[in-house]
């Protein structure tokens, strides 16, 4: 895999549906929304897109193959992942005939012969690594995938990876409000050469400074719809931080420019709409120095974590 990796790429993940949440396919963007917001991100220079095969229950990847098929877009790159289910009830996992199956299909939705990068979406306790590696491996020879990866793992799983194979890519969650990747992930990743890419930037929203104290929740944001993962959140210290975060600025701002100040990282990006990308870009041209970096890192040091 290339070593000059992009700093910001498009996240696919409401394409279609919140995710990979059964309960809401055929929510999220629209086809028509959808393409709007790559055509915008194009436009803007973002060449990398990253989807999942059940994101939507498959609508991510089929609206993106549909802004193939109709942009016919030089240069572009692709990242695609599998684990979940496609639906209610269907099968999950990394089992190699599983993942032979599910590249397929998203090959098919995508309109593409070949991803540039395939992500285990999540760790598969049912599946050696060493079986992953091998039938990843399978895909790269096959020339369906250009590298793999994984995503969401800890320090221990990762180093297990690398000892079963050749993975080239982390996703995980980072942000001011989820620092676990720093104590191991990322130094490891740069030890070992890994691009590693950031998922859930803003936190569901709550660094955009949207969630108020002693306010409800905005009417279709993630606290109204998927707010299980964020609901430790909802504590003072986290509130001051944020606060004093919208003290210096443009909190989402912030917030991006915080992650670009470090070299180590790209960052996926997910907007609701169009003008969502601004602040992205603006914080790319304009990322945090070091010691502001340091400042906010100790601001939001004391938060709770998941």
């Amino acid at each position: 895999m290339e070593r000059a990796y992009p700093r910001l790429i498009l996240g696919c993940g409401n394409f279609g549906g919140i995710g990979s949440a059964p309960a809401f396919f055929g929510q999220g963007e629209t086809l028509e929304q959808a393409l709007e917001l790559m055509d915008a991100a194009w436009a803007a220079g973002i060449t990398w897109f990253d989807t999942a095969d059940a994101y939507g229950g498959g609508r991510s990847e089929t609206y993106v193959g549909e802004w193939i098929r109709s942009r016919r877009p030089d240069g572009l790159r692709l990242t695609t992942k599998t684990f979940n289910p496609m639906a209610e009830g269907e099968d999950r996992g990394l089992a190699p005939a599983r993942v032979r199956r599910q590249i397929e299909t998203s090959l098919q939705r995508l309109g593409v012969e070949r991803v540039d990068l395939y992500l285990a979406h999540a760790w598969d306790t049912d599946v050696p690594v060493a079986e992953l590696a091998g039938v990843f491996e399978e895909l790269v020879t096959a020339g369906k995938v250009g590298a793999y990866g994984v995503s969401n793992v800890d320090g221990p799983q990762l180093r297990e990876a690398l000892g079963a194979g050749s993975f080239a890519a982390v996703q995980n969650s980072y942000s001011l409000l989820d620092r676990g990747v720093e104590d191991e992930i990322l130094p490891l990743c740069t030890e070992q050469g890994l691009w590693f890419q950031v998922h859930s930037p803003l936190m569901g929203g709550w660094l955009t400074g949207k969630y108020r104290r002693d306010s409800p929740a905005p009417e279709g944001s993630r606290m109204t719809l998927r707010s299980a993962p964020y609901e430790h959140f909802r504590n003072d210290r986290v509130y001051d931080a944020i606060e004093g975060l919208e003290r210096r600025g443009d909190p989402t701002t912030l917030a991006f420019a915080w992650l670009l100040g470090d070299e180590r990282v790209s960052v996926v990006v997910g907007p609701r709409r169009a003008e969502h990308l601004e602040p992205a870009l603006v914080a790319l041209a304009n990322p945090l120095a070091p010691d502001e970096r340091d400042t906010l890192s100790a601001e939001f040091r004391l938060v709770p974590e998941s």
